[in-house]
């Protein structure tokens, strides 16, 4: 492992010609995935790009795992080779979602949101990021939030989704009224570190009894949105003991979450609903109109 840290670009040497055991995991939508164990009994976890995204592709995901790592909240697993063809990460070994450990999550996941970022998008050192096997307009904005997220993070998708089929003129109009309202539902903040692709599945929770963020889209944001990606898909295990330790450490930290933070919610959840139409078709176009559907009776 020392020698790999400090001589990350032999990875690939090695897997070709030393004997390093490949067992293949989940790796999510995109990407074949294996967990790599070396002679010393020592696991990575590593991923191919896929095919035909950019060769910068790994160089962000690696960027933001250092980014959200920085702040000192959620641990995020350590980046060991970040390659244009190939990304190693330490290996965490999975455990059981608990009570005292979605807690412990929460006020970890403020700590990581308020530590800031310089502006809305601003991945440092990156105005092109990725979500998904999708583009992500990273470019630094000033704000204020709402227009900034009807510009860069939603209108984006839902043209992908109208242009693929996935949506219906019903349901295309329906997210262009809440677009053209956006300014009228509050919640303007500073942005926040936020990793931006939050729902369920890109929480790892340890056998350490401690939860870690992997597979980001790390920018600067609104941290409600990665509260109400937690709550998609039917919600992240003991959703409520991580909103009540993410609301004790906010408020600790003095950026106690808005009142009407909930009412916004599928607001936030259009973001990645929109991606989910963009990639995956119509199956999701229902989700859709709904979270537009909740935002226009406010």
């Amino acid at each position: 492992m020392s020698y790999l840290r400090a001589h990350p670009q032999h990875l690939p040497t090695f897997l070709t010609h030393q004997r390093i055991r490949q067992t293949p995991v989940g790796g999510g939508s995109i990407s074949d995935a294996f967990r790599l164990t070396l002679d010393d009994g020592t696991s990575l976890f590593a991923k191919g790009r896929p095919d035909p995204m950019p060769e910068t592709f790994f160089e962000v995901e690696a960027a933001g795992l250092r980014w959200l790592g920085a702040a000192g909240g959620v641990p995020v697993p350590e980046v060991l080779v970040a390659l244009p063809d190939l990304l190693a990460l330490e290996w965490i070994e999975p455990g059981a979602p608990t009570a005292d450990a979605a807690r412990r999550l929460g006020a970890e996941l403020a700590v990581t949101h308020l530590a800031g970022a310089p502006a809305f998008g601003a991945l440092p050192g990156h105005a092109d990021g990725f979500i998904g096997a999708l583009p992500q307009d990273d470019t630094p904005s000033p704000g204020p939030w709402g227009p900034w997220f009807a510009d860069r993070r939603l209108r984006p998708h839902l043209r992908r989704s109208v242009d693929n089929g996935a949506l219906d003129a019903a349901a295309h109009a329906a997210v262009a009224r809440v677009l053209d309202r956006i300014e009228e539902y509050g919640g303007d903040e500073p942005p926040s570190r936020i990793h931006g692709d939050l729902w369920p599945g890109n929480v790892l929770w340890g056998a350490d009894g401690r939860a870690w963020l992997i597979d980001p889209a790390a920018h600067g944001g609104h941290r409600e949105t990665d509260l109400a990606a937690l709550l998609l898909f039917g919600g992240v295990p003991e959703r409520e003991h991580l909103i009540s330790g993410y609301a004790e450490r906010a408020a600790a930290l003095g950026r106690p979450l808005d009142a009407a933070w909930r009412t916004r919610v599928p607001l936030h959840q259009l973001h990645l609903l929109l991606v989910h139409t963009a990639l995956f078709g119509a199956a999701y176009r229902a989700p859709v109109r709904a979270a537009a559907d909740a935002m226009l009776r406010l």
